[in-house]
């Protein structure tokens, strides 16, 4: 059963021939900038697994990045969306109301960790439409134009998102980008000069939000900050919470909303149903939440929640859409969350850190070139360098990874900045087997020391 195979290799080359033709046409047809790297044409998948159009057999620590926590193809959300499939496939939510977007924003409202006892909860289709909407709301809310990003961010695609992205490479050739979007230091604390504490690097980041203020905008004219609680993009890096728990206080001081964007920590990921519960824990929890990604095991939907005043203040007519809060992927998301309320999936993302982790520690010991490990839960990134004391970044190193790994039945992906970290996004549903098969690819090659032996049917 695929569920619960290791990754085989039986075609002479990648892609084998069918994924080649089908990788021919998608050339063909689809423009060059939807960029692919890997050798892989798709033909079925489950649980970790996936199997090409050829039978070959890949173990997928990317999971659609960040899309797939519980796994290809579970069998109880198959049976939930044909079930909502029986009855109609759309209900537009302006014009009737339909009982699984209802029931779906009664359970985030639930479960979602910003401030308020009342809160109320909507739709979209994308991570970047839900980050766009937060911002229409605090706008609408405070009545300001302003927002604050960060270094490292990255919040989509769309003109205001890549925006508040900061990888530029995002934006090349797409200008001019939106109004009204400053930029203050995230806390990269592998990265900080030599000789800083934790605290004295904290200080000088919110020392350059008080920059933003005296030299770009006003505080009082800032409507939100917006936080990744873990950057994926940039580099897997965990927001920490002494810096949150300031910016919560500066944010409270000058009325400032601030927003958690939870698109790729949420839903498990990162040992909490959502990484913000350590903010929350911490007396920080956001005002307005956004998420996407793992909420419908891969259906189009995404979610921003706040307390009912700060929606209440939107005016009739300036958010929702056409397809937002799909009953598909209503039911995709409800029965998606139940599994994972009902299988423990926070607590299995916390097992798969610490098994991660731990082998991350051994290698670290005996190849310097992994310069540092870090994440929550189950999210981690493993930075690699040059040289561990001058910490250059080493995206080559990266990239040959990706490939060689992806040759082995292996699929990784990069981020950071320099591309010099491979993100570890694995499904929760991995088994223990699959997971150490996966980190024997990983630290097997031969740059390591040892090259692995392609598995065969």
């Amino acid at each position: 059963m695929l569920r619960t195979a290791l990754p085989e290799i039986i075609t002479d080359t990648l892609p084998g021939p069918k994924a080649q033709s089908l990788i021919d046409r998608r050339a063909q047809a689809v423009p060059a900038a939807i960029r692919c790297v890997y050798p892989v044409a798709i033909a079925r998948g489950e649980g970790a697994m996936l199997e090409d159009l050829d039978g070959n057999r890949f173990l997928d620590w990317i999971g659609g990045v960040g899309v797939l926590n519980i796994g290809y193809s579970h069998p109880e959300v198959i049976d939930a969306v044909k079930a909502q499939a029986e009855q109609y496939f759309h209900g537009m939510f302006n014009i009737v109301t339909h009982e699984g977007y209802v029931a779906l924003a009664e359970k985030l409202a639930q479960l979602a960790p910003v401030r308020g006892t009342s809160k109320k909860v909507f739709f979209a289709n994308s991570g970047a439409e839900a980050d766009e909407n937060a911002v229409k709301i605090a706008r609408a809310y405070t009545g300001r134009p302003n927002l604050i990003t960060f270094s490292g961010a990255f919040h989509g695609r769309t003109l205001l998102t890549m925006t508040l992205t900061a990888k530029k490479a995002y934006t090349t050739g797409l200008g001019p980008l939106a109004t009204g979007v400053y930029r203050a230091q995230f806390p990269y604390l592998y990265r900080s000069p030599d000789g800083l504490s934790e605290e004295e690097v904290f200080a000088a980041c919110l020392q350059s939000l008080q920059d933003v203020f005296e030299e770009g905008t006003p505080a009082d004219q800032v409507a939100a900050l917006i936080l990744e609680p873990l950057q994926g993009e940039g580099g897997f890096l965990p927001a920490p919470l002494p810096w949150v728990k300031a910016l919560r206080k500066v944010c409270d001081d000058h009325g400032i909303l601030l927003i958690a964007d939870e698109v790729q920590s949420g839903f498990c990921r990162t040992g909490r149903m959502f990484a913000s519960e350590y903010w929350q824990e911490a007396g920080a929890a956001p005002d307005i939440l956004t998420a996407a990604k793992s909420i419908a095991a891969g259906l189009p939907i995404s979610a921003i929640v706040a307390r009912s005043e700060i929606m209440d203040a939107v005016p009739a007519g300036t958010i929702g859409g056409t397809y937002c809060g799909n009953p598909l992927a209503c039911a995709a998301a409800l029965k998606t969350i139940e599994l994972m309320e009902r299988d423990d999936l926070a607590a299995r993302s916390r097992q798969i850190g610490q098994i991660v982790t731990a082998r991350c520690a051994q290698w670290q010991t005996k190849f310097p070139l992994l310069g540092d490990v870090r994440g929550l839960g189950a999210m981690i990134g493993l930075e690699f360098v040059k040289d561990p004391v001058t910490k250059a970044p080493n995206g080559d190193l990266v990239s040959a990874l990706v490939q060689e790994c992806a040759r082995h039945g292996l699929l990784i992906e990069n981020a950071g900045r320099w591309g010099q970290v491979v993100r570890f996004l694995a499904p929760l549903t991995i088994t223990d087997r699959q997971l150490h098969c996966g980190l024997d690819i990983l630290f097997g090659w031969a740059p390591f020391g040892l090259l692995p032996h392609r598995r065969r049917r």
